[in-house]
């Protein structure tokens, strides 16, 4: 029955390594499983837990303007960006850690490749941030122990927890296109910047505000911003292909995976879909399988 079950067509959006049979986005080098599982959810509940305690904070402080302000603010947004990467990266490798297939492989390849454009916005993004903050809008950053802490917790460790995202993960190099994509974000910001200042009266970053210095000015400061950005989105591109060299090619840690991956064959035949990919999966010679 396997004989003639490893004949059906696999589903296209199966094929893909960085979705597929590797696991790439559900699994580490490093840690198995139910660690990264542990990491990826303890980054997203510190992350949450900052974002509703800033927003409790500064709602029952200056009747609530900062934070009904803070959704203009890239700062906030890409935050947020985090916290929910990090609880889908969770659920992605919790479900895989379980079943032994990621609820990313059952997803249609579109959505695939939204989660792989979502994983180069927080490779990115917070490098950005953290660079622009302590170059131009740092002043006061150590005023009082909430504003230490929040400033500390939005433009360090979002750097911090995007670096181990990007390190001690299986993940592939950034797609170029995905940095027309990361540019074309940045130029929609921009745009909410001006309609917040529109709608509401106020620049979320005073270098937008061509009455300080004039539109030159201002335009020099958007192609440092871009410039900026093409420049992290090379150097991480590159230092996860470092990382894939070093860890795969020369110290031979393919990726640590887990056993429940060959109960997977017997699901796929129950529900008839991707039976192929079960069986590929089973005998799969890469990566380290986990006894648990």
């Amino acid at each position: 029955m396997f004989t003639r079950l490893r004949h059906r067509t696999l589903n296209s959006h199966t094929l893909h390594p960085s979705f597929g049979p590797h696991h790439r986005f559900t699994t580490s080098w490093l840690l198995s499983p139910p660690l990264l599982l542990s990491l990826r959810t303890t980054t997203s509940l510190y992350l949450f837990t900052t974002l509703f305690f800033i927003l409790g904070y500064e709602s029952s402080h200056s009747d609530g303007v900062a934070a009904r302000r803070s959704f203009s603010y890239f700062t906030v947004l890409s935050y947020w960006g985090l916290a929910f990467y990090f609880a889908v990266a969770a659920a992605h490798t919790a479900s895989y850690w379980l079943t032994g297939r990621s609820l990313l492989q059952r997803w249609p390849r579109w959505a695939q490749e939204l989660h792989g454009g979502f994983y180069s916005t927080v490779a990115v993004f917070p490098f950005i941030v953290t660079i622009i903050f302590w170059a131009l809008l740092s002043r006061g950053a150590f005023r009082t122990r909430f504003s230490t802490w929040t400033n500390i917790s939005q433009h360090v460790l979002n750097s911090v927890f995007a670096f181990a995202e990007i390190v001690l993960t299986r993940t592939e190099p950034l797609p170029w296109w995905h940095l027309v994509a990361l540019v074309g974000l940045l130029a929609l910001y921009l745009g909410l910047a001006y309609v917040t200042y529109g709608t509401q009266g106020f620049f979320v970053y005073n270098f937008l505000d061509d009455r300080i210095g004039g539109r030159g000015r201002v335009a020099g400061y958007v192609f440092a911003v871009l410039a900026a950005t093409i420049v992290v989105f090379v150097i991480v591109r590159y230092v996860i292909k470092l990382r894939m060299w070093v860890t795969e090619q020369k110290l031979g840690m393919e990726g640590k995976l887990t056993t429940r991956e060959n109960v997977d064959a017997f699901t796929a035949m129950q529900d008839g879909r991707d039976v192929e990919l079960a069986v590929q999966t089973k005998s799969e010679p890469r990566g380290v399988a986990l006894h648990e």
